[in-house]
């Protein structure tokens, strides 16, 4: 399956600007995932969205609503929402640079492929992978995508460039609670002798394709012995023609991919000047 853009835009540096387009640097579904299923009945359990007093209720009824304590929310039209203008929607300018190094790895958060849009965007973006790759420098930038704003950090990744959200000052937690109980004091020397002799025997190159998941494994191969026993309980789940008619029941999955759907088609219907070229969806 061609992988889809979750963002296009402009990546700007000072004066140039690089039409790109960023893709998601990991796969989802990739290890075993299960389904819920009524074991009495063998049908799907499905979920709803119901309100106490009233039952199953419309997506469309669903406002978004801020706590304000005491269990009172201020709602916020979802039109309030998107009508927040930033130029981040579209535009990701790298606004400094950093060492390589100097991120400390606990405000990484996912990981993006960045990839210019057409064969005349190659030049500049190429410059900009070379220049990062000489000066082994990071760049830093933020940018508008599903609902939210992201910090972001470019750096080089083979031919290419990778995007790596990261978590926001506030979203670290402060480590000292949690360490403040551990001694200060330094390790016996013919401990951490023995320690970093282990260490130096066991140094080798970083190959991801080294390591397996093996728990995914052990499942697949439960699963594949279960499938070649005639005995393994079985279920017939139905089609969507099963729900009961009139109630609102809605798979999550589903609905989840219907909100993502509306976002996209309500995006197309806004007047070429204000379009956020893919960065302004709604969150689900």
């Amino acid at each position: 399956m061609a992988s889809r853009a979750v963002w296009k835009g402009q990546l700007r540096l000072s004066l140039v600007s690089i039409p790109v387009e960023i893709h998601s640097a990991t796969k989802s579904g990739a290890r075993v995932s299960f389904r819920q299923i009524h074991g009495p009945t063998g049908k799907r359990v499905r979920y709803e969205k119901t309100v106490p007093g009233v039952g199953p209720v419309d997506s469309k009824d669903i406002l978004k609503g801020y706590e304000l304590g005491d269990d009172e929310y201020l709602l916020l039209e979802p039109d309030e929402i998107d009508a927040i203008r930033l130029e981040t929607k579209k535009t990701l300018e790298l606004v400094q640079f950093v060492g390589l190094c100097d991120i400390p790895p606990l405000y990484y958060d996912r990981p993006y492929y960045v990839v210019p849009t057409d064969d005349l965007a190659e030049d500049a973006y190429r410059v900009v992978r070379d220049a990062l790759r000489q000066e082994t420098k990071v760049g830093l930038g933020q940018l508008t995508m599903r609902g939210k704003e992201y910090l972001c950090a470019i750096r080089p990744c083979g031919d290419g460039l990778l995007l790596e959200t990261l978590h926001y000052a506030d979203e670290i937690r402060n480590a000292d609670p949690l360490f403040s109980s551990i001694e200060d004091d330094k390790a016996e020397e013919d401990l951490l002798s023995v320690a970093t002799e282990l260490i130096d025997r066991k140094t080798a190159p970083f190959d991801a394709a080294a390591f397996e998941d093996r728990y995914d494994t052990a499942l697949r191969e439960l699963i594949e012995r279960k499938r070649k026993n005639r005995k393994t309980p079985r279920a017939k789940a139905g089609s969507d023609g099963d729900r009961p008619g009139g109630e609102n029941v809605v798979d999550l999955m589903a609905a989840l991919k219907e909100s993502v759907k509306q976002s996209k088609s309500g995006g197309r219907r806004k007047k070429s000047g204000s379009a956020d070229s893919g960065g302004g969806k709604k969150s689900a």
